[in-house]
C-alpha cells in the first residue's frame, strides 16, 4: 500500500493513506492482561504485542526544544536508548514542546523503564548545554515561571496509547507528519527532518532510521 503524502494534500486528508506494513502481531481484540495502574485512571498496558504510541510534553509545554541543535540532541539519545533497549521505532516526531514515539515493546525492560531512560538522558544533556550557555539561555527557557528557574525539563508523566491494528498504526504515522505542518512551523511535511515522514517518503534529510512492524 503506497500512503499518500501529507505534504501535498488538504487538512481533512490528513487521516487517510499512511505506510501499510505487514508481519505485526497481537492485531486482534484488545483484552489486555497485564496494565501498571497509574494515577487518576491513566493505565499503561504491556505484554500483549502491540505498538505503544507515546506522547512526552515539555515541562508547562514549554518550548525547551525550539531550537535545532535541542531536536537533533534529542534524536541522537533516541537512536542511543533503542539500541540499548532493543526497542523498534516505527515512527516519530520532534515538536518543540512534546514529542510523539511509535514503538515496540523493548527486549529488555517496559516501555516505562526506557522512556524514563530516554526523558533522563534528553534532560541532564539539554540542561548541562544550557547551564554551560550561562543563566540567560535558562531564563529564556524559563520565562513563564516565576522562580526565572527550570524546575524541569518534562513533565512528570508520558501519554502511553497501546496500537494494536494496522489501521490505528496508519492513522498515528500520519497524526505525526502532518503535525509540523499543521503547526505551521514548514510548508512541506519533508521540510522538517525531525520526524519519520523522510525516511518513508526517501525525500530531504533522514536523521533516523525507522525499524519495520
Amino acid at each position: 500500500m503506497i500512503p499518500s503524502d501529507p505534504g501535498n494534500r488538504s487538512r481533512n486528508d490528513a487521516s487517510r493513506g499512511a505506510p501499510s506494513f505487514g508481519g505485526f502481531e497481537g492485531w486482534g481484540g484488545f483484552r489486555p492482561r497485564n496494565f501498571i495502574p497509574m494515577p487518576k485512571g491513566l493505565k499503561r498496558y504491556y505484554g500483549q504485542g502491540h505498538l505503544h504510541f507515546i506522547t512526552c510534553s515539555c515541562y508547562r509545554r514549554l518550548p525547551l526544544l525550539g531550537r535545532a541543535r535541542a531536536r537533533n540532541e534529542l534524536v541522537r539519545i533516541l537512536g542511543e536508548v533503542r539500541r540499548k533497549y532493543q526497542l523498534r521505532i516505527l515512527g516519530y516526531v520532534v515538536m518543540p514542546e512534546h514529542v510523539h514515539l511509535l514503538v515496540s515493546e523493548p527486549a529488555l525492560g517496559t516501555a516505562s523503564t526506557v522512556m524514563q531512560v530516554f526523558k533522563q538522558r534528553v534532560s541532564r544533556q539539554l540542561r548541562g548545554r544550557a547551564h554551560r550557555r550561562g543563566a540567560r539561555q535558562l531564563l529564556l527557557w524559563s520565562k513563564a515561571q516565576d522562580s526565572g528557574l527550570l524546575r524541569g525539563f518534562w513533565q512528570r508523566r508520558f501519554h502511553d496509547f497501546n496500537v494494536f491494528t494496522e489501521k490505528k498504526k496508519n492513522e498515528k504515522l500520519q497524526y505525526m507528519h502532518w503535525n509540523p505542518v499543521k503547526r505551521k512551523l514548514v510548508k512541506q511535511a519533508h521540510h522538517w527532518p525531525w520526524s519519520s515522514y523522510n525516511f518513508y517518503w526517501k525525500k530531504g534529510i533522514v536523521l533516523l532510521e525507522m525499524d519495520r512492524a
